[in-house]
């Protein structure tokens, strides 16, 4: 049987015991340090591959007669969107390659078909995110209310809740919170003060590349002679439509679980050390995970954000093998999913558990850590 990652190193610790204290995050990320090696030759093949198939599956909404044909070519290039994406996400957390300058135009190509400013996600998801992961009031990721703040909502704005958590709306969660609201041309309201003129740029760089795409299916339509309206569909809008809801299921299932801690208050925030506690490690059958490019190993990514993709998948089981127990680990399935989004609805601060919208207690309380 061939040796986990771990075991086959000699400069690891023991795994740690269950009732021992959790080692400083410093200690942890040491552990890695062999493994966050960056390559840039790798990155760019994978890039160019990606961008290359996205352009192929693009093509084929267009080429091909048969309609369940275009759909499965319009399906599949909202998923190498989604791949395209998390290359760009590796290279906004400058973990693409070893140069800096190189990751923050690579991650911009790689962002162009999700129309993703860099920027703001650098701003948003960077250093919001990983910088106050569950924190109530900071991190916007799929926060949950508490009963007081939904009861204080209006009917629109509850049932968009009730359809954002009903496990059927991740994708129009993803469209509308994250994206219209803080990634296309944000409002002063919706990222504070901290309006930078790259913001814009990169918005209107997006943008671009949407009425590009836009224009050249339009173009190809009519010298077709196809239905435009039609070109657009499976050339434009259902890639987008499949990205939106693959994000906001990969996000949901990231950070959404029983297990799954929020905290409203930043001592006991810090003191729960959210690195690890906060995120879920989501498994797949068929080699599901190395198709997302190993973004569902998310523990060792919220460990340390160097780690590129490709080397993700080691530091996980790293981390699985040191700290057992520590680490969330769910295998998917949509009873699983759907249980999920059942439970974890709203969230009681303090008694520390998720809850449904009437308030009542779904997951297991927790004390707050002293």
């Amino acid at each position: 049987m061939q040796a986990s990652p771990a075991s086959a190193r000699t400069d690891l610790p023991a795994p740690l015991a269950p009732d021992a204290p959790l080692p400083h995050r410093k200690v942890i990320r040491s552990w890695l340090i062999p493994i966050a090696q960056r390559t840039t030759l790798r990155a760019l093949v994978l890039l160019a591959f990606d961008m290359a198939l996205f352009a192929a599956l693009v093509v084929g909404t267009v080429w091909f007669d048969g309609l369940w044909a275009r759909l499965a070519c319009a399906l599949a290039a909202g998923f190498v969107i989604g791949r395209l994406f998390v290359v760009g996400h590796d290279a906004c957390h400058q973990s693409l390659t070893p140069h800096r300058r190189l990751n923050k135009w690579l991650g911009r190509i790689a962002f162009l078909p999700s129309l993703t400013a860099y920027s703001l996600w650098d701003m948003g998801h960077n250093v919001v995110h990983h910088g106050f992961t569950n924190l109530k009031g900071v991190d916007f990721v799929w926060a949950p209310s508490t009963q007081q703040e939904y009861a204080a909502m209006s009917p629109v704005r509850r049932l968009m809740e009730r359809i954002y958590r009903s496990g059927w709306g991740p994708g129009l969660y993803y469209m509308v919170e994250i994206w219209w609201k803080k990634m296309m041309f944000p409002s002063k309201s919706a990222i504070g003060n901290s309006h930078r003129p790259i913001f814009t740029k990169d918005c209107l760089l997006v943008t671009g590349f949407a009425l590009l795409w836009i224009g050249a299916l339009v173009a190809a339509a009519l010298a077709t002679g196809q239905a435009v309206w039609l070109v657009l569909l499976f050339g434009f809008v259902v890639p987008m439509l499949f990205w939106f809801t693959m994000m906001g299921f990969v996000i949901y299932g990231h950070h959404t679980h029983v297990k799954v801690q929020w905290h409203d208050d930043k001592a006991a925030w810090q003191r729960a050390q959210p690195f690890v506690s906060t995120t879920v490690h989501l498994t797949f059958p068929l080699q599901i995970g190395a198709l997302l490019h190993h973004i569902m190993e998310h523990t060792a990514h919220h460990v340390d954000m160097s780690i590129p993709l490709y080397k993700l998948k080691e530091a996980q089981a790293v981390l699985e093998q040191l700290l057992p127990g520590r680490i969330i680990v769910q295998r998917f399935s949509w009873k699983w999913y759907f249980e999920t989004a059942r439970a974890c609805k709203l969230y009681d601060f303090s008694r520390q558990c998720w809850t449904d919208f009437q308030g009542r207690a779904t997951s297991a309380l927790r004390a707050t850590p002293a």
